[in-house]
């Protein structure tokens, strides 16, 4: 991820976690950005992501979404959204925002789930049916000059139940019984895409 920022990453830079959730990110982009925003869209989020971060003076958490970044034009070099709002057709109004907050040179990273392979990808599609299919997402970012990286990751757990937990958080109660009743192990293959784009 870091060489899609250049060089220097994002040191000393303005960097936008968009969609922060309770800011696990925020501070990691703290220790080497000269400005971080956060900006997520729930409240109680935003409120975690706020006390998450209140020892780190250049950090800033705002209520808003993708589609209206309550940030002014051309200010931030770095966008990273990570399983925020940018899932392929019909996040035109996000993507029109990127372009919107991004200074020239900067740099928008999405990372999203790649639902045509791995272990998870398979659960992905079963559990979310009415996403748009892999092949539909990657065809709607290629025609926008977005970069795809492709990377293998993993879970790997203490126990079954940190295991079965994790997966009750991302899927439905129903399809996570059935699809754990058919994994045996600690671990889950996963694969993510990275969608890369310079202004």
């Amino acid at each position: 991820m870091l060489e899609r920022c250049g060089p220097a990453g994002w040191s000393g830079r303005t960097v936008l976690d968009l969609g922060c959730g309770s800011g696990f990110h925020l501070p990691r982009f703290a220790a080497d950005a000269e400005r971080v925003v956060g900006v997520e869209p729930h409240p109680g989020l935003a409120r975690l992501a706020q006390r998450r971060t209140r020892r780190h003076p250049g950090v800033e958490v705002l209520l808003g979404t993708a589609q209206r970044i309550p940030l002014p034009d051309r200010s931030v070099d770095v966008v990273h959204a990570r399983w925020a709002y940018f899932f392929g057709p019909g996040c035109e109004p996000g993507l029109a925002e990127l372009d919107r907050v991004l200074r020239r040179g900067g740099t928008a990273l999405i990372i999203d789930n790649d639902a045509s392979r791995s272990t998870f990808g398979r659960w992905f599609r079963e559990g979310h049916p009415d996403a748009h299919p892999p092949e539909v997402v990657e065809r709607f970012f290629g025609a926008r000059g977005w970069r795809l990286d492709r990377i293998d990751m993993g879970w790997r757990f203490s126990s079954r139940a940190d295991l079965e937990a994790v997966v009750r958080i991302e899927l439905a109660p129903e399809v996570a019984d059935r699809v754990l009743a058919g994994h045996t192990g600690l671990e889950v293959d996963y694969a993510v895409n990275l969608w890369s784009r310079q202004a």
